[in-house]
């Protein structure tokens, strides 16, 4: 198992190595989002059976009877048969578990990079629904289902809303955002709506995008203007997308800050304004769904032995500790920790 650790930290490491060269002073919000990006590679779920085992060792069904896992995409399967008799998982059965259930469109005995995403981006959707849930549960207090500004924020008076602050975690600021989210307007958010103000990155709410980016703008605009020059592009976004773009592109081509800000250019004014930079918020405002897709990207350069594009279970076999890193970066931190004692 060690050894399986230090390969996959080891990649981890180049990866992060290659995608994410510091930059200095300039590169202050570029290594922000080269953090976020880093972070999935070791942390990502691949497995929802994972993720419900984390949840239960976090404490939040201590007082429930133990129900079956989810598969991630219908009937429920008993945790046991995948664990061993000291409580860990066993990854080898989980995969050969999980190969057919991947591999569905078509079933070709081999994983590609849709198969894939598509899974990965699901079990995004049900993290998102889930947290969505739970913090739902919590702060609707009259139980209709829904969740009021006073119910989600009751810390703000009368006067900070009448004031209307808009500095960022000010009522304003606030009434602001869950406005944008509330799109029939009734004054509540509904379950959806309330998901796309939790999870501003992961909504396809038009004007929650532009909200986004204008708090974005704002922290970019030298001038005042409420647009982006090229010089403002180069030195606040130009490298977020440039680093992301070699990811996807594996080291192919990627413009040049000229030719990414002309094609953004919509109007040829030679300005950014907020509609013309929604192409590439997902690479600004990175989400849950746009995580598992540079996960899947990771996880097939690294296990696809034979470069065909596809995962093949024997490479996946092969190669678990990648879809389980981060099972076996918490035994060698359990390790660590017991050396030291």
């Amino acid at each position: 198992m060690a050894k399986a650790v230090v390969y996959a930290l080891a990649a981890a490491a180049l990866i992060a190595f290659i995608i994410f060269s510091p930059m200095g002073q300039k590169g202050r919000n570029h290594l922000r989002s080269n953090r976020r990006l880093g972070i999935i590679l070791s942390h990502a779920t691949f497995d929802p059976l994972v993720t419900e085992l984390e949840r239960r060792r976090e404490g939040e069904h201590a007082d429930r009877e133990d129900p079956p896992a989810s598969t991630g995409i219908g009937s429920p399967i008993s945790r046991n048969e995948y664990l061993t008799d000291e409580g860990e998982l066993n990854t080898t059965s989980r995969l050969l578990f999980l190969f057919p259930l991947l591999d569905d469109a078509p079933k070709d005995g081999a994983v590609s990079f849709k198969e894939l995403e598509a899974w990965n981006v699901g079990q995004a959707h049900e993290r998102l629904a889930y947290q969505t849930q739970k913090e739902l549960a919590f702060f609707d207090k009259d139980g209709d289902g829904a969740i009021s500004f006073r119910e989600y924020l009751p810390q703000f008076s009368d006067e900070d809303i009448e004031r209307n602050g808009s500095a960022h975690g000010e009522a304003g600021w606030w009434k602001e955002k869950f406005l944008n989210a509330d799109v029939d307007q009734n004054g509540t958010l509904s379950f959806n709506e309330f998901m796309d103000f939790l999870h501003p990155e992961d909504s396809n709410n038009t004007e929650i995008w532009k909200w986004l980016l204008w708090q974005k703008l704002k922290q970019m605009d030298y001038d005042g203007d409420g647009k982006l020059n090229l010089d403002e592009f180069k030195d606040h976004i130009y490298d977020i997308y440039k680093n992301y773009v070699e990811f996807d592109a594996h080291g192919g081509h990627v413009p040049t800050p000229e030719q990414k800000f002309t094609n953004l250019d919509v109007n040829n004014n030679k300005l950014l304004e907020v509609e013309e930079m929604i192409p590439i918020l997902h690479y600004l405002n990175p989400g849950e769904l746009s995580h598992a897709k540079y996960y899947t990207a990771f996880l097939i350069r690294e296990a696809d032995d034979n470069k065909d594009g596809k995962l093949s279970l024997e490479e996946m076999l092969n190669h678990e500790y990648m879809f389980y890193a981060s099972l076996f970066e918490e035994d060698e931190e359990d390790d660590e920790m017991h050396d030291e004692l």
